[in-house]
């Protein structure tokens, strides 16, 4: 079986989501395909010196190329969209710019009203690393910044702030591949959107953008109605993951914790206090990001972090 092949043109991107565009692919729950997307700014070539004006899929960018809606036949509101990445390959090259703010919080850094920096990377994905004009080089974690799909109202809608009914721009450098991220269905079919390929990035995404790349990515589509969740979470090699969005940090975390909590209750049959009890000892918090106007936490528990015990 041939598996599709969705390359970016511009019939096949989006910079915004909406549950009235009309899906590029449609495929059926267990399918999988493969995605190509541009870099977030949709750039058709390699700068070749910093801040080298080069030329974008759309000429005038009003938010993340993505590359979708991607329709999966049957999904409904109330179930959950399963999205498992199995490989993500980055293009060679991608761009880190910073100092773009003059904002409180850059302020606070001491680099407000200064020049934007690019860092410029040659990725060399054989070797698994990345290195700049400087000569730095920094070892690949490869994934997808924004995977989401649209709120079910009418209208167009921003692709930087990550919403807990659909996802969108997590900018979780935790969904690697082999890691599976588990979405609301918000509208028929889903309509899932993807790009913003990171060939790596701190937690925070503290500059605004990690290394910025096209990315090549195999994935399979699911549609699952026992899910754990409701809301936003993913399974990693490694972990467990729930999410926490909100302009504000102190709600953003509470949203993380809370999800983890009624997942831990669920795995170990615990009333919800022995679960705070617990997840204090073995649930790490961070920061997601805090470049998109509503920032996010993740809650992680290891899946090795808690074990049986003959007791009770």
């Amino acid at each position: 079986m041939t598996i599709p092949f969705l390359k970016p043109t511009p019939d096949t991107t989006t910079q915004v989501f909406s549950r009235d565009a009309p899906p590029v692919l449609t495929v059926n729950p267990g399918d999988s395909v493969r995605v190509r997307s541009l870099d977030a700014w949709g750039h058709l070539e390699h700068q070749t010196v910093p801040g080298e004006d080069k030329p974008q899929l759309f000429p005038e960018r009003k938010g993340h190329c993505l590359t979708g809606p991607i329709a999966v036949a049957g999904a409904k509101p109330g179930d959950m969209l399963a999205v498992t990445f199995v490989s993500l390959t980055p293009d060679t090259w991608g761009f880190t710019n910073a100092g773009r703010k003059d904002d409180a919080f850059t302020r606070l850094l001491d680099v407000e009203g200064g020049t934007p920096q690019w860092l410029l990377w040659d990725i060399d994905v054989p070797q698994g690393t990345a290195t700049n004009q400087l000569g730095q080089s920094v070892k690949l974690n490869p994934f997808l910044g924004v995977v989401g799909v649209p709120p079910n109202r009418p209208g167009n809608f921003a692709t930087t702030p990550p919403r807990a009914d659909g996802g969108g721009n997590i900018d979780c450098k935790e969904l690697t591949a082999g890691s599976t991220l588990f979405l609301p269905v918000t509208v028929p079919d889903a309509l899932l959107s993807i790009g913003d390929g990171h060939a790596v990035q701190g937690d925070g995404e503290v500059g605004g953008t990690a290394i910025e790349c096209g990315m090549t990515t195999d994935l399979v589509l699911d549609v699952v109605r026992d899910a754990p969740l409701q809301s936003v979470h993913a399974l990693t090699p490694t972990a467990k993951i729930t999410f926490g969005f909100n302009a504000d940090l102190n709600l953003a975390t509470a949203g993380a914790l809370a999800a983890m909590l009624t997942w831990m209750q669920m795995l170990y049959g615990m009333e919800r206090t022995h679960a705070l009890a617990l997840a204090s000892a073995v649930v790490d918090l961070r920061i997601t990001q805090i470049a998109n106007e509503t920032w996010g936490v993740h809650a992680v528990l290891r899946h090795d972090a808690v074990q049986a015990s003959a007791l009770g």
